[in-house]
């Protein structure tokens, strides 16, 4: 996740329009998230945020949103398609377990396939630690995580176990749910992941 070859690489990916993830439409378990449960309006940091299509949305919903990608191409594309939408959003171009993000800043975290990235269980450990340091007490972290549970894939992202999931996060949050579902994606077939809302202890 850091240095400036994944940099490089994930700019070529933005380059090549090589995005299977990005479908243009607000995640829908993001929507169902702020929907039914009490999130309360503060700053939102949108980690992974790509062409800025999910930090648009929690905008307009009336949060202050932070949207952070380590691809340069990425936040130059979001911060355009935000001043088209008429919406504040600030895009940061770093990565996530360095960038300077205010301790205890956010009310709300969300990663939409970043969290299973990380470099087993240490890496995943340390990803933890630092959604746990942007969050405010009680704040909310959402994350769509790749289902190794299921059937296993030739190709896609990368997979954890649910056992391995609450493993890393459970002596840091409280896990208010998890479940198996289809994230939306430009894959055939659609990538099987959880979704995972945790709640800082």
């Amino acid at each position: 996740m850091s240095g400036g070859s994944d940099r490089h690489r994930w700019d070529q990916r933005y380059a090549d329009d090589d995005l299977p993830w990005d479908t243009g439409r607000p995640d829908t378990y993001l929507v169902r998230t702020v929907s039914r449960w009490p999130v309360r309006r503060g700053t939102v940091l949108d980690v992974g945020c790509g062409t800025g299509t999910n930090s648009i949305w929690l905008a307009r919903q009336g949060f202050d949103v932070i949207g952070l990608d380590i691809s340069a191409r990425a936040v130059e594309i979001a911060g355009e398609r935000a001043a088209a939408a008429g919406v504040s959003c600030r895009f940061i171009q770093d990565d996530f377990l360095t960038c300077p993000i205010e301790a205890g800043s956010c009310v709300f975290v969300f990663d939409r396939g970043c969290f299973h990235a990380a470099a087993g269980g240490e890496g995943r450990a340390v990803f933890v630690r630092r959604v746990a340091s942007c969050l405010q007490e009680d704040g909310l972290w959402l994350s769509l995580v790749g289902n190794a549970d299921d059937r296993v894939r030739d190709k896609g992202p990368p997979r954890l176990t649910a056992r391995e999931i609450a493993s890393a996060v459970e002596p840091v949050f409280k896990i208010l749910s998890m479940e198996a579902c289809l994230i939306e994606s430009r894959m055939e077939p659609a990538p099987r992941f959880w979704q995972c809302l945790y709640r800082k202890r």
